[in-house]
């Protein structure tokens, strides 16, 4: 019964993701991501209370993807590399933006409107960031490295928003500045 309610929760995110990239936020609603689904209207008010609450689960989702997906690259990087783990960072946010569906308008958490900077989301990625990070290189995921961290995010977060506004694709020469400012911050740090 658990595994069959697990299935039903991905296939009505999935849909979510679907929707939101062919008609957008305004357009998304809870009956259109149950006829997607392929569920009954009760499955999805089981689950969420409104479109909000689910754009908020799709996002909850992202960041756990994306925290996987880069903790699964961390131990293929020489211990220290603290380089490489901020390329494996920014790799997996613009793979997941490019490919994964709703990631574009969503990442990961409700940015309401749509496109507004989702502060809240920023401190949980900086969070999830920094444990992985300070576990790679072996050194405490103490106060001082939470904010380095969460600065780090907020300027990328910003300078990606800009580079995926220039070209829905994403910018490159704009993501190459990202990349290079974000080291650059770093250093002082962890060199």
């Amino acid at each position: 019964m658990q595994q069959r309610s697990a299935d039903r929760l991905a296939r009505i995110l999935d849909a979510c993701a679907e929707v939101l990239d062919e008609e957008g936020y305004e357009e998304l609603s809870t009956r259109t991501v149950a006829a997607r689904a392929g569920v009954p209207i009760g499955s999805v008010y089981r689950f969420f209370g409104n479109k909000r609450a689910l754009v908020e689960a799709l996002g909850r989702r992202n960041l756990d993807s994306f925290a996987e997906r880069v903790a699964g690259r961390l131990p293929a990087l020489p211990p220290g590399d603290w380089r490489g783990a901020v390329d494996a960072v920014l790799d997996e946010y613009l793979a997941m933006k490019r490919t994964v569906p709703g990631f574009a308008l969503v990442d990961f958490g409700a940015q309401l409107p749509v496109g507004a900077p989702a502060a809240c989301a920023n401190h949980e990625v900086a969070d999830r960031l920094t444990d992985l990070l300070a576990a790679h290189l072996g050194r405490p995921a103490d106060v001082a490295l939470r904010r380095t961290v969460l600065v780090a995010v907020e300027a990328t977060d910003a300078l990606l928003q800009l580079a995926f506004r220039v070209l829905p694709s994403g910018d490159e020469e704009i993501v190459a500045e990202t990349r290079e400012l974000v080291r650059a911050y770093l250093a002082r740090v962890f060199d």
